[in-house]
C-alpha cells in the first residue's frame, strides 16, 4: 500500500511539474554567498538590501528575483548572525546614557527566535491579498512556515519562510490567475553546507531542525 501511495505521489508531482514548467526553462541556481540552491526559470537579478527587523535594527540581505510574463519568483535572504551583537551594543549605549531596567532590555534573543514569525506576519498583513492557507512547513526537515494568498486580481502568491544557521530565507512566487501553482519553485529549495552540498536533516520524534536549537542528525 505504501509503495502504491509513493507511486501515485510521484506521478502527481511529475504531472504538476510538467504543467507548471510549460513556457519556462528551469535550471538550478546556486548562491555561494547565502548557501542555498533553487530552480529559477532564468538568471535572477541580485539586489543588496537593508532589512528592518521587528526590534528596530537593520540587517544586511539580498533579494534574488526573476520576473517574466507576470510571473515573479524571489528568494530574500537576511543575515541575522550579527543581530545579538548589535543588540548588545545598543543596550550598552542605553546604559551608558543613564537608562536601566526595561528601557535597556536585551531584545536580541527574541529578535532571532522570532524572525520567522515576523517575516510571516509581514506577508500575512498584505493589503491586496487574502490569506487562504497558513501552516507549519519544512524543507529537508528545516522548520518553516507555508503561506498561500489570493491577490485582488486573482493571482496566486505562495510563500515559505525558513531560518537556517541564523539566516532568514523568504521564498515567494506569484503567478497570474488561472496559471498552475508554482510548486516546482518552492520545493526545489535546498540549504547548502560549507562545501555546498545539499543538507537534509532527520526527524527525532517530533523534532526537526529549528534554528537556535541543537540540530537533529543529518541524513545527507
Amino acid at each position: 500500500m505504501r509503495a502504491l501511495q509513493l507511486i501515485l505521489i510521484s506521478v502527481l508531482f511529475i504531472y504538476a511539474s510538467s504543467a507548471f514548467s510549460q513556457g519556462f526553462t528551469w535550471s538550478e541556481y546556486i548562491s555561494r554567498d547565502d548557501h542555498f540552491s533553487i530552480s529559477f526559470p532564468g538568471d535572477p537579478s541580485v539586489e543588496e538590501i537593508s532589512y528592518p527587523t521587528e526590534y528596530r535594527i537593520n540587517l544586511p540581505g539580498r533579494v534574488y528575483s526573476y520576473e517574466q510574463n507576470d510571473h515573479l519568483f524571489s528568494v530574500t535572504v537576511v543575515d541575522y548572525n550579527d543581530a545579538i551583537d548589535i543588540h548588545h551594543a545598543r543596550n550598552e549605549r542605553c546604559r551608558e546614557s543613564g537608562g536601566d531596567g526595561d528601557l535597556c532590555q536585551d531584545d536580541g534573543p527574541e529578535e532571532v527566535r522570532g524572525a520567522i514569525v515576523y517575516a510571516s506576519w509581514n506577508i500575512l498583513k498584505r493589503d491586496d491579498a487574502k490569506t487562504v492557507h497558513y501552516a507549519h512547513y519544512n524543507s529537508d526537515r528545516v522548520e518553516g512556515h507555508n503561506i498561500r494568498q489570493i491577490r485582488d486580481d486573482g493571482a496566486l502568491i505562495t510563500s515559505v519562510v525558513h531560518m537556517h544557521e541564523d539566516k532568514l530565507y523568504i521564498v515567494e512566487a506569484t503567478v497570474p490567475k488561472g496559471r498552475p501553482a508554482p510548486g516546482l519553485f518552492q520545493i526545489s529549495l535546498a540549504f547548502l553546507d560549507e562545501d555546498y552540498n545539499r543538507i537534509r536533516y532527520d526527524w527525532v520524534g517530533t523534532m526537526l531542525y529549528s534554528n537556535g536549537y541543537p540540530p537533529t542528525p543529518r541524513v545527507r
